[in-house]
């Protein structure tokens, strides 16, 4: 066969006959310190396709895409990987012994007679890839969001007469929503678990995310992706009910883009498509003991020591917050970021485990714990008026997660030159998408996401983006 198949949280497999491709193949392993298990099983012909391929493609370093225990399987595969400044991956992976290659940005790159790609990466340390299979085009988005690519990636879509958007769409929990303020009001709305009026407001909004992504990119299909996992920890178990199952789906109806189920076998050249049927997998919760974390531990002198020197050595973390306040193991530890906060009181507690605290500061992927969703998070002084998990986002998440740990980067200076790059890529593109960003992010900390206000706003941001 020529064409591909998709299976697992947010793999692609792709064919040349034989199997050529597999993009972030979850295959093996509990990523978030074991907060999250396949959603479905993987079957074995699935199994075996992405183990035979020839290359191995991964858009960011996040554990459910770059998977540890899976990348062990592929030993020998040659590594593809975006642009990414900072080169972390990279590094990272050739420290390790794999074959890596970094794909030249916006260019096409040959992997056999009937399958090219394309990669776009963007300053979030996420990525894109564009996949010709025959003439027709796979737009792999997994759970990226659109950061000054998009008028790009609409022109390749264009081009071509058929083409797929596979793309991460659900209620946001794969994402730090365990946020508190100071008097223990979750800033998060009430799951769609909770009545059919919240199931209406998120099913709303789920349907409302879809169909701008169907205007906007123009494909003539849609498949979820990248969103298909379950909580097995007993401290994170309550972020299930806010993640999206398929059958929310089915509120989407486009006379211009088809949904596909979420695991097909397509034929580029029959122009055929079969349904994959993964048995769903049953967990076991299970406790954090497992994993490694005892909530009654404290801290060591030494790591104490430690976890200070990583948040303070993050210069432009400085001009941001006042103090991350960290409580482990029932003690308190107070870390001063500097005077040059603008908000002076502004400020942020993380109560969470020893074990997966260290090992997350150790080896600076503090972004585990923010998506494994069993830390607690609460925020003191002015971060706005923003529901989770938005409000971590002007202030802290990308400077932890993606500028400090991904992109290695410590001082002003070195962000300055890093945006720079970024803009130097696609001048046009990066300009007008930060002057989006900032009425977006402007609008989020105002607005309530499931107001007919917010509605609004959006379906005028859907306008203005199309035409543009």
């Amino acid at each position: 066969m020529i064409g591909f198949e998709t299976i697992g949280n947010a793999t692609l497999i792709c064919f040349d006959t034989d199997p050529v491709l597999v993009t972030d193949p979850w295959v093996d392993g509990e990523p978030y310190f074991g907060s999250w298990s396949h959603l479905y099983e993987i079957p074995h012909a699935q199994r075996d396709a992405i183990l035979r391929s020839r290359y191995v493609w991964l858009s960011h370093g996040h554990p459910d895409h770059a998977s540890g225990p899976s990348l062990d399987l592929l030993a020998g595969k040659t590594i593809l990987l975006p642009d990414h400044v900072g080169h972390r991956m990279r590094d990272d992976l050739t420290g390790l012994g794999f074959a890596v290659e970094v794909l030249p940005e916006r260019s096409w790159r040959q992997l056999s007679d009937n399958v090219r790609v394309m990669s776009v990466s963007d300053y979030h340390q996420d990525a894109v890839l564009l996949v010709d299979v025959a003439g027709t085009l796979l737009v792999d988005v997994n759970d990226a969001v659109e950061r000054g690519w998009g008028r790009f990636v609409r022109g390749v879509i264009s081009s071509y007469r058929t083409s797929f958007l596979l793309k991460l769409f659900g209620y946001g929990d794969a994402d730090m929503i365990n946020i508190s303020t100071e008097d223990g009001v979750r800033l998060l709305a009430p799951p769609p678990t909770a009545s059919d009026e919240a199931r209406h407001a998120w099913g709303r909004l789920l349907r409302e995310k879809i169909a701008f992504a169907a205007k906007y990119y123009g494909t003539q299909y849609f498949i979820p992706f990248s969103m298909f996992h379950q909580y097995q920890r007993r401290d994170s178990a309550w972020a299930q009910d806010y993640a999206t199952p398929l059958e929310a789906f089915s509120v989407f109806q486009s006379p211009t883009c088809e949904r596909l189920p979420a695991f097909v076998r397509y034929d580029c050249e029959k122009q055929s498509l079969q349904t994959i049927d993964p048995p769903r997998r049953s967990v076991r919760l299970r406790g954090p003991e497992e994993f490694g974390d005892d909530w009654t531990t404290p801290l060591e002198s030494a790591e104490v020591s430690q976890i200070e020197r990583y948040f303070q050595s993050i210069e432009f973390l400085r001009s941001r917050l006042a103090f991350v306040n960290l409580r482990v193991g029932g003690r308190e530890h107070h870390i001063a970021l500097g005077q040059r906060a603008k908000g002076r009181d502004r400020g942020v507690t993380f109560e969470v485990p020893r074990g997966s605290l260290v090992t997350a500061v150790t080896y600076r992927i503090f972004d585990d714990l923010l998506i494994g969703n069993f830390m607690k998070t609460t925020l003191h002084g002015d971060w706005g008026p923003g529901n989770a998990p938005g409000v971590l986002y002007p202030y802290f998440t990308p400077y932890v997660a993606r500028y400090a740990d991904s992109a290695k980067l410590r001082t002003e200076e070195e962000l300055r030159e890093y945006f720079g790059i970024y803009r130097r890529r696609a001048p046009f593109d990066y300009v007008v998408h930060r002057f989006e960003q900032a009425g977006t992010q402007w609008l989020r900390a105002r607005v309530n996401p499931h107001s007919a206000l917010f509605r609004h706003a959006t379906r005028v941001y859907s306008y203005v983006k199309k035409v543009s």
